[in-house]
């Protein structure tokens, strides 16, 4: 008989020891899905299909030898394309990157992950480096929501978000500078990790905010990302921000209890925003109540300076982001995207000044937020204001003006964690964030964990044909 689909890396890792599965097996059944949706999902810009499978293989030559190191071997995932890998080019998915950027040389994210025994199967959509919205005349696929195709799939790791949503990979990588691994996971449906500033290297990485970018896990269960960050995370030396902090055993710490954990939910601003759908806010809050009757203890907390350091991020980010980029726009103006060349020509408006203030604001913030985070465990907001929006409907100016929910951990440098936790009426995914002290991932994650073992709405799947038969032949 055929085998059920795993549908999370715990699961997928299980299989494969028990010999219900292979490596092979689980790949090619990844290739061939990718080949049926990914013209409409747009979630790959390139596909690694002969060193994916040749990797798969190795991996079963592995396991029949007895050789196991450890819960990623023969797991297929996929990689943001703004994440250099030897076996793909990197683009950014945009028309300026140099073609050779990148060296044909695996980051080190990369490596550690070939190592463990990963099979990357391909390189995913992102918005134009990392920021905008996809422009169609630039003859990249347009990522699109597994939920609804008309929706949008957010930004930037739209296509790795997609691939873990609709089944593509079974986790993988993003990058996140203002919400960018946290909002895929929150309009496709499933977990995202926001890491500490230098939790994980960015060495090999097409830069946007310097001094905020993070590279993190995206996979369908806090468990997943818990074993994917064990792997990433650690020093090295290529990237000057990389943290000395020892890297625990994630997973290990996930007990699957919030007994006396202390939450404190942010009301002022993430709650009572105008602008915050109330189906949003009603999933968050019936979430806080699945926690509270688990033994969790909620308070309400205020995060101060909450929408200043929302606008603070954005400065600080156009602002490193226009540095990367200021000869490339005089020299290669319409090679950039319609929906890029504004966003990063905004850093050219912001004085010296206004960069310098939004760093005295950094500082103030990460005090206050440290004091809350003293008499909390964590802070706990929605993710997103509202479901997915229409991408015809898309309002990236009303977006950037108006509330935000995630920019402001990135200034911080704090971990957060999106985590599912309901539908719409119309049948799009809503989020809550977990936020916590630095080199606090494992309590966000167990925390997400508690909650995942308690609900399942991490491991709904989108009503996409190719997804329809969930049987698979080892």
């Amino acid at each position: 008989m055929p085998e059920e689909r795993p549908l999370t890396i715990k699961d997928a890792a299980a299989a494969l020891r028990a010999g219900t599965v292979t490596a092979a097996g689980l790949t090619r059944d990844m290739l061939d899905r990718i080949g049926k949706s990914n013209e409409a999902l747009g979630a790959y810009v390139t596909v690694c299909e002969e060193t994916a499978m040749e990797t798969a293989a190795a991996a079963d030559r592995d396991f029949a030898a007895g050789v196991d190191v450890g819960p990623l071997q023969g797991i297929p995932l996929a990689v943001k394309d703004i994440i250099s890998t030897k076996d793909a080019p990197t683009t950014a998915n945009s028309r300026v990157l140099a073609p050779d950027w990148g060296g044909g040389i695996d980051a080190p994210v990369v490596s550690r992950l070939r190592a463990a025994g990963s099979v990357v199967l391909g390189k995913t959509t992102t918005s134009e480096f990392a920021c905008g919205a996809p422009d169609p005349d630039k003859g990249f696929l347009i990522p699109r929501n597994p939920w609804n195709t008309d929706h949008t799939a957010a930004g930037s790791s739209s296509g790795t978000g997609i691939a873990v949503a609709a089944g593509l990979a079974f986790g993988g990588l993003g990058t996140d500078t203002g919400g960018s691994v946290r909002g895929p996971a929150s309009v496709n449906g499933h977990t995202g990790l926001k890491v500490t500033f230098g939790r994980v290297p960015k060495a090999g990485v097409v830069p946007l905010g310097y001094t905020l970018d993070s590279v993190g896990p995206m996979a369908r269960s806090a468990y997943d990302c818990a074993l994917l960050l064990e792997v990433m995370a650690g020093y090295h030396p290529d990237d000057r921000f990389a943290s000395h902090t020892g890297v625990p055993a994630y997973s290990q710490a996930l007990t699957g209890s919030v007994e006396g954990v202390r939450i404190g939910v942010a009301t002022p601003y993430f709650f009572d925003s105008p602008e915050l759908d109330g189906e949003v806010r009603d999933a968050v809050l019936s979430a806080v109540e699945v926690l509270k009757s688990a033994g969790a203890i909620v308070t309400e907390v205020s995060v101060p300076y909450a929408k200043l350091a929302k606008e603070a991020n954005h400065i600080t980010l156009v602002a490193e982001a226009y540095a990367y980029h200021r000869q490339n726009l005089i020299d290669r103006w319409t090679d950039y995207g319609k929906f890029t060349r504004p966003t990063l020509v905004k850093g050219a408006l912001f004085t010296a000044g206004d960069y310098a203030q939004a760093q005295r604001l950094r500082t103030a913030f990460r005090a206050e937020v440290r004091k809350v985070l003293a008499a909390v465990d964590v802070i706990l907001t929605p993710s997103m204001l509202t479901p997915a929006e229409r991408i015809d409907e898309m309002d990236m100016q009303k977006r950037m003006l108006g509330p935000g929910f995630t920019g402001q951990w990135n200034l911080a440098g704090l971990p957060a964690v999106a985590v599912p936790c309901g539908f719409s009426g119309s049948g799009l995914p809503l989020s809550m964030q977990i936020v916590g002290s630095p080199f606090a991932e494992a309590t966000v994650l167990s925390i997400a964990d508690a909650y995942q073992q308690l609900t399942d709405w991490h491991l709904q799947v989108p009503p996409v044909p190719e997804l329809a038969t969930a049987e698979l032949v080892a």
